[in-house]
């Protein structure tokens, strides 16, 4: 595998001049080949798996993998669903900070792998995985400013993939869900498993867009966390292709952003009908963050709080993975329940 970057890669070189000394010892020993009975020489070759090379071009990192990785680490929960939806079990040595209940059909193939960290792992203790390639959700699993910068990854040998929500450059939609599935096939040589998960995944959405079809556009407020300033999906977010497949608005759909923080003045004029709760780990239970929302009297007339409509969605379900087809389907029944009747 090779990426842009240039400097020496430390432990892809030592593994890579280990094997080549090796190598160059049997051929040695062999006369170049090994024979056949009639003393015939046959020369030794490595079969490249059909499809490879792949090369990909990942958030300004271009990446050429001869071979599908065998060692893979991935941090945070969204990376490592969509590896396990593709069937990529054996192929993980590591996964990192969970932050919602994991699907119940890939419960145990997740449990199976080691956990590294709660939150991002140090870069030692991913190195001491000795994967080929680590995959992050977010960016801070490449922080620089942590010694996880992807130049660093690559300066020993290790190839990284960062997740497309945050490359930064535009808004986020559900092609780059399915471009994302489909690229992690590319990386490992399962393009046709990829191809039947973006099927299966379309099949959902378009389930739930056209049981809401033609029903009035409802007015949502993403509530991720604060209590002095509210932080929320903004415009850039996969969270407002979503509300929109679901047959709403996101109220902050004109934030710049992926998420940001807003007054609670903005939310009292923008008058949402329905709040759309993020659930994770480590920003308190959906219960306190309800109990605080109904709690503020400068909230006790939007719509949505005077009528408490709420509707939960782990945060893992509104990132670039596998779970955003499955927050359609919840957001489109917490919006237009009548259509589900």
């Amino acid at each position: 595998m090779s990426q842009s970057f240039t400097p020496a890669r430390t432990r892809g070189f030592l593994r890579a001049t280990a094997a080549a000394v090796a190598l160059s010892s049997v051929l040695l020993t062999t006369g170049c080949g090994s024979s056949d009975e009639s003393g015939t020489a046959v020369k030794a070759t490595a079969a490249v798996p059909a499809g490879f090379p792949v090369t990909v071009d990942n958030c300004g990192v271009r990446t050429t993998y001869d071979t599908p990785p065998s060692r893979v680490v991935t941090i945070h929960q969204h990376p490592a669903e969509l590896m396990l939806a593709l069937g990529l079990k054996d192929r993980m040595v590591g996964t990192a900070f969970p932050d919602s209940a994991v699907l119940p059909e890939l419960k145990k193939d997740y449990e199976a792998i080691p956990e590294l960290a709660e939150r991002e792992p140090s870069f030692e203790k991913i190195l001491d995985a000795e994967p080929e390639l680590v995959y992050g959700g977010y960016g801070s699993a490449f922080a620089e400013n942590e010694g996880r910068s992807r130049k660093a990854f690559a300066d020993a040998g290790i190839d990284t993939h960062l997740n497309r929500e945050y490359c930064g450059k535009k808004r986020v939609t559900m092609k780059d869900t399915y471009d994302e599935i489909r690229t992690i096939g590319r990386i490992f040589g399962v393009p046709d498993r990829a191809e039947k998960l973006v099927a299966d995944l379309e099949g959902r959405v378009g389930k739930a867009v056209t049981e809401v079809e033609g029903e009035p556009e409802v007015r949502v407020f993403v509530y991720d966390s604060g209590d002095k300033s509210a932080f929320t999906a903004g415009g850039k977010s996969l969270g407002t292709e979503l509300i929109r497949l679901a047959g709403g608005e996101n109220v902050f759909a004109d934030l710049d952003d992926v998420f940001g923080d807003v007054s609670w003045e903005q939310v009292v004029e923008r008058r949402p009908e329905v709040i759309a709760v993020y659930d994770y780990a480590g920003a308190g239970s959906v219960e306190q963050k309800k109990k605080f929302l109904l709690s503020q009297p400068a909230l006790a007339d939007v719509p949505a709080v005077r009528n408490e409509r709420f509707v939960v969605l782990p945060l893992t379900a509104t990132l670039v993975g596998i779970r955003s087809a499955y927050a359609v389907d919840d957001l489109a029944r917490g919006l237009h329940p009548e259509s589900f009747r």
